[in-house]
């Protein structure tokens, strides 16, 4: 895998670029101007990233990932992981039948949903899974392979299913780990 230069991701005029952040130079990035990656965050190859997205500190968005922002945006908080071909959708169209859908055909003719998403800290999100609009995944929740995540999730706990549904409490150990890195990096 290789990695677009500093020179080239300075190029792509991100809102914000923190330190150490890689992207693959397979990645798709459409409107970067709207788009806060903190330090040492990665983006893998074949990930689509568009919209208003913030991604922060320590974030590995693993290949073929997608994050559409949209409009209303996805914020993605420090320690997190998308595995891969994890989806995330911060607008829907209406599947009532009541309106067109094609992305082709004027809003007029449309009627869609737009609710922002947000991914707490310490979230890993499993291979496959979408998280809809208008959710939160809430702080340290662990996402199985292959979830729906139709509705906001309960802090520190381990969701599976379609829809998604309550497995078990998580351990909260990572959070001293956390510091213990933290400190150990200098940062």
């Amino acid at each position: 895998m290789a990695y677009l230069s500093e020179n080239a991701l300075k190029e792509m005029n991100f809102k914000s670029l923190g330190r150490g952040v890689k992207i693959s130079d397979k990645a798709s990035i459409y409107d970067a101007e709207q788009m806060y990656i903190g330090d040492f965050s990665r983006v893998d190859d074949f990930c689509v990233l568009s919209g208003k997205i913030s991604i922060g500190r320590y974030c590995h968005v693993t290949p073929m990932c997608l994050i559409a922002g949209g409009q209303p945006g996805v914020e993605i908080r420090d320690f997190c992981t998308l595995a891969y071909g994890v989806k995330v959708f911060s607008q829907s169209d209406d599947y009532s039948g009541e309106t067109m859908v094609s992305s082709l055909v004027p809003k007029k003719y449309k009627r869609e949903f737009f609710a922002s998403v947000l991914i707490e800290r310490q979230v890993i999100v499993g291979a496959n899974s979408i998280i809809l609009p208008g959710v939160t995944v809430a702080e340290g929740c662990a996402i199985g392979a292959m979830t729906l995540v139709i509705k906001t999730t309960e802090p520190w706990g381990m969701y599976v299913g379609s829809p998604a549904t309550w497995l078990k409490a998580r351990k909260k150990d990572l959070n001293e780990l956390e510091q213990r890195f933290l400190e150990e990096e200098g940062r």
